[in-house]
């Protein structure tokens, strides 16, 4: 009995003692969330250890120290810590690190954000699907340290926090979000250097699960609904305000999160200091290279966003992911565009490999792996953005953050000269292989060039009755080829009329800033 005693105080003892030596470790390094002018959000993991410090300061000698808070994360001892530093001056380089217990992060840099009124440009990264893929594991450590960091430092030089202000996720962060080990291995590691610089804001995709993990390591804006906190929110950086949405099963259809993105573009709408609207959400309304992937609740999302565009006179767009590859496009009437901002690491949804279509809104659409640079024009006078499409290529063709595709839209209206309708004018034409003609674009501003236009023939001279309403852009990268090559924008052939019928006909152009000139002269025709 005595032996058996000495053999369990002996094991306490050496439990004690391990838990003594036992490190700290800082298992995921410190990355941002919810910046704003005046404070921000700095999370991190350790094994264990309560401790939440941060040290910050303007010079990398500190000198601020800010206390914040420790949550259980697995019911394990493994820790996620939380501080929210505040009294922060605005558009403004800081250094900090993290301590908990005797282990210290290395020192690291945050930019906070600008008011409005300060005017200042800004960029924004938009990627998505970073998912685990077994074929290719280190994909996304490729896209974020050979793609985003090694681009930004070629293309602007200087410090990370001065050339990124925000990362945007539209979903699909990691490949099972209910497998723990997996946003630590397959997300936030390979992305460290990013995301201890820049603040992250991701929506939820279909492989996050809608799991706990999510909404304990991300602490998002808190002005969504607050019964469905980390749903849904908006972030406003300088002139811009980006809204997150829940496109997944379960929250599409959910009245609140329509009653609350209404409410907030009515306010956005009102609000002068905002310019442009970037909404993110996980599934596509219209998918070129993977139509099951379609979703209702999008293309309601889009008409809401269209509609806010149109009345208010600010542009707007939406990123999605879902399927794994990239596209472009914009709508007809109004300037808001379509853009899919993956894979950054999910594997490629290849031409050919499920159902597509040929969809009039896209522009491009490519199998490739990339991302999404923003750049934000913060002038008052001149507002504007610029998409830019950088990709890292294919199994096929590896490209090294080539510019494949890009677009400018300015808030102010550019408008195009109205076309000249030519002919036919009042002539008597076959029923088949009518030729409209009109005159050459024009525009009174610099660089720009006849990108789209927009055709209408009807038996009533108030166009209420179409018998064509075609819309042809200048290209339409699909499955490889473009489609537009070598289109006449300046004519359009009719389709299989109706005898002795008289019909009305008129275009308008566009420019590549989707900025669409008035209809042109309306003209008169009769069939044989």
């Amino acid at each position: 009995m005595k032996t058996q005693i000495s053999i369990i105080i002996a094991l306490v003892v050496c439990i004690q003692t391990f838990g003594q030596n036992q490190q700290v470790e800082i298992e995921i390094q410190p990355f941002l969330q919810d910046a704003t002018p005046n404070s921000i959000i700095i999370k991190w993991q350790t094994n264990f250890g309560d401790d939440s410090t941060v040290e910050w300061g303007l010079t990398e000698k500190l000198g601020e120290k800010s206390k914040g808070k420790s949550y259980d994360v697995n019911f394990s001892k493994v820790r996620i810590h939380e501080v929210k530093l505040t009294g922060l001056k605005r558009f403004t380089e800081y250094y900090y690190r993290v301590r908990t217990g005797k282990s210290i992060s290395d020192i690291f840099q945050f930019k906070t954000p600008p008011f409005a009124s300060d005017n200042e440009s800004f960029n924004i990264i938009a990627m998505s699907d970073m998912q685990y893929d077994y074929n290719f594991p280190n994909k996304f450590n490729e896209i974020v340290n050979d793609g985003i960091l090694t681009y930004l430092k070629k293309e602007y030089g200087g410090k990370l926090p001065n050339n990124l202000a925000m990362v945007l996720i539209p979903g699909d962060l990691v490949e099972n979000g209910t497998k723990f080990h997996q946003w630590k291995d397959h997300f936030f590691s390979p992305a460290e250097k990013l995301f201890a610089n820049v603040p992250v804001y991701p929506v939820l995709g279909n492989h996050e699960y809608n799991s706990k993990y999510y909404f304990k390591y991300f602490s998002l804006p808190k002005n969504g609904s607050p019964e469905y906190a980390g749903h849904w929110w908006y972030k406003d950086y300088g002139n811009t305000r980006v809204i997150g949405l829940n496109s997944n099963d379960g929250y599409r259809d959910s009245k609140q999160q329509y009653q609350w993105l209404k409410k907030t573009l009515e306010e956005t709408a009102k609000n002068d200091d905002i310019s442009f609207v970037f909404a993110q959400l996980h599934h596509p309304h219209k998918s070129e290279l993977w139509i099951p992937g379609e979703i209702d609740f999008s293309g309601k999302i889009v008409k809401i966003l269209e509609n806010f565009s149109t009345k208010s006179g600010k542009p707007s767009l939406h990123f999605f992911g879902h399927t794994h590859g990239y596209s472009r496009g914009q709508s007809r009437d109004h300037k808001h565009l379509w853009i899919n901002v993956a894979s950054a690491g999910g594997a490629i949804d290849n031409w050919g490999k499920f159902e597509g279509r040929d969809y009039d809104e896209f522009t491009v659409t490519q199998d490739e792996y990339g991302f999404v640079m923003v750049e934000v024009s913060g002038s008052k006078e001149d507002s504007k953005f610029t998409i830019k499409r950088i990709s890292r290529g294919n199994s096929e063709q590896f490209r090294e953050n080539e510019l494949r595709d890009s677009i400018t839209i300015w808030k102010k209206e550019r408008k195009p000269a109205t076309p000249k309708a030519i002919s036919p004018n009042n002539e008597t034409v076959a029923i088949t292989g009518t030729l409209l003609k009109a005159d050459e674009f024009q525009s009174s501003f610099n660089n720009t060039f006849h990108a789209a236009s927009h055709w209408q023939v009807s038996t009533t001279k108030d166009f209420s009755k179409l018998v064509l309403d075609n819309w042809k852009q200048y290209q339409n990268w699909y499955y490889k080829e473009n489609r537009q090559k070598n289109d006449d924008l300046t004519d359009e052939q009719t389709r299989r009329l109706i005898l002795n019928t008289t019909y009305y006909w008129r275009v308008r152009y566009r420019d590549q800033n989707l900025n669409w000139s008035n209809w042109s002269n309306i003209l008169s025709f009769k069939t044989e």
